[in-house]
């Protein structure tokens, strides 16, 4: 009890999960633990945040660097990719950097380029990898040149090991409007180290003509305030697409792809769309909702590799993020997943994925360790079925783009979700280490502190498969199983 009490004062988060999950529990025990909020939110216009808001400024100085983002840039967290945009001339793609502020003793070499999207044409977008970088450690970076220089800061993560403490954001359709400013704001105010993004970035593409350009040019600077300093590791949605012939681009992701790098060939990828990382104690998968992914295709036979070479005794966490969710009782974009559901579930069975985190609906849901991989059209169980060994599913498409939100939910309510609510907001996983995480959902209209839906996580790997050998040795792992919902 003495060492249960003294996690609880370290995570006082812990002592609210008791209290808001007993009858959680309980319920999940007798099969019957699904609700559905009534939570009505407070009305922000659905629409983009003026043109002349400050959170649209434009740098001072000639040629200032602007849309400043980083991402990781290798496959074990040791590098980034640092880009931004010079609006009026290329000028430098030069970063330089070093471990102490304005204290740049090294530099690296970039590549500049830019695009024309029907009559717009764009700024001189750089990307810069920032290699052989040293883990758990924080590092200065300057761009640009002469009184036009901007300087930034990012911390690397832990080194690869299975008791890595990290904490990421979950983000996934963010838009530009007062309500995505709301949204950014609070995972700002939380512990987030790095944001998993669902795709869906910049909703330009509502826009027409030379405007679509330019919304991604506002996008850039709206979220500067963290992408400049947080990686933020991207997945592309439907409304990266832009399949335009009314305007003659035919090109499917054609900004998002000149704009945002990924690190795809660090995994042997052959798209920068589908691609994985490792980062502290986690693996994360990212897959790609509107590119072929049914068998042999690039993207299926990707994955296929990829699974194999997820080695949870050093990255127990393993994470896939995608922007179409392959379960969701939502009215919107209803059954949208299940073709990546019939080809892709399996795997994610067979392989322990610990959670699968999802956009595209413009909500708020969760489910249970579910699965429907026994039936095959013409035998076996229709409806998914309780499966320890399969993923948590997690909808966070609710950043606040002005689509509005995805509001009606079907009734009844099916048995493998455990809460879902239409309402603005972001998610937080704190891995604590190699056994439990704690995950919450934030609620925008509660302010930063209030947890609307949270639990402990259990590690699909150390924890069902380790956990009655180490028993008598983790008493406080024994105390957090009361708790837990998974």
């Amino acid at each position: 009890m003495k060492i249960m009490a003294a996690v609880i004062r370290m995570h006082p988060m812990l002592l609210q999960l008791i209290l808001t999950n007993f009858v959680f529990l309980s319920c999940l025990r007798n099969g019957n633990a699904g609700i559905t909020s009534t939570f009505i939110r407070s009305e922000y216009p659905s629409m983009d945040i003026p043109l002349d808001n400050k959170v649209f400024s434009v740098p001072k100085g000639h040629n200032a660097p602007q849309q400043v983002h980083i991402t990781q840039g290798d496959y074990d967290g040791k590098a980034v990719i640092i880009s931004w945009v010079t609006p009026d001339e290329p000028g430098t793609s030069k970063v330089q950097y070093g471990t102490s502020e304005n204290g740049y003793e090294l530099s690296a070499e970039g590549i500049v380029t830019n695009y024309t999207f029907y009559k717009y044409k764009s700024g001189y977008i750089h990307h810069c990898l920032v290699d052989g970088l040293e883990h758990d450690t924080k590092y200065y970076y300057k761009i640009g040149s002469g009184d036009s220089s901007r300087e930034f800061w990012f911390t690397t993560p832990p080194k690869i090991d299975p008791n890595s403490r990290y904490t990421f954001g979950i983000i996934g359709d963010l838009g530009q409007t007062f309500n995505s400013l709301s949204t950014l704001e609070h995972y700002m105010q939380s512990k987030g180290q790095a944001v998993l993004f669902l795709g869906d970035l910049s909703y330009a593409d509502r826009y027409q003509y030379n405007e679509v350009g330019l919304r991604w040019d506002t996008w850039g600077r709206f979220v500067e305030q963290s992408t400049a300093y947080h990686p933020w590791i991207w997945s592309a949605g439907n409304h990266e697409i832009e399949f335009m012939p009314y305007l003659g681009e035919v090109t499917p992701f054609k900004s998002y792809l000149q704009r945002y790098a990924t690190p795809y060939l660090a995994s042997k990828s052959s798209n920068p769309l589908w691609y994985a990382i490792r980062r502290a104690s986690a693996h994360i998968i990212v897959l790609s909702s509107y590119s072929p992914f049914v068998k042999y295709t690039p993207q299926w036979r990707w994955l296929e590799e990829e699974l194999k070479r997820v080695n949870r005794e050093k990255t127990p966490w393993l994470i896939v993020l995608m922007h179409v969710p392959i379960y969701n009782s939502n009215d919107a974009h209803y059954m949208e997943g299940e073709s990546m559901r019939v080809v892709f579930e399996s795997w994610f069975v067979h392989y322990k994925v610990d959670v699968i985190f999802a956009g595209h609906v413009h909500a708020y849901e969760r489910s249970y360790r579910i699965s429907n991989i026994h039936y095959n059209i013409t035998s076996g169980d229709q409806n998914p079925i309780p499966d320890k060994s399969a993923p948590v599913y997690i909808t966070v498409g609710d950043g606040g783009n002005q689509e509005g939100l995805a509001g009606r939910f079907r009734d009844p309510q099916p048995d493998y979700s455990a809460f879902r609510e239409a309402a603005y907001g972001h998610s937080t996983l704190e891995i604590i280490n190699k056994t439990h995480a704690l995950y919450h959902w934030n609620r925008n209209d509660d302010g930063k502190k209030i947890a609307t839906d949270a639990f402990v996580l259990h590690n699909q790997y150390w924890g069902m498969n380790r956990r009655r050998r180490k028993l008598k040795k983790h008493y406080v792992r024994k105390s957090l199983e009361q708790i837990a919902i998974y």
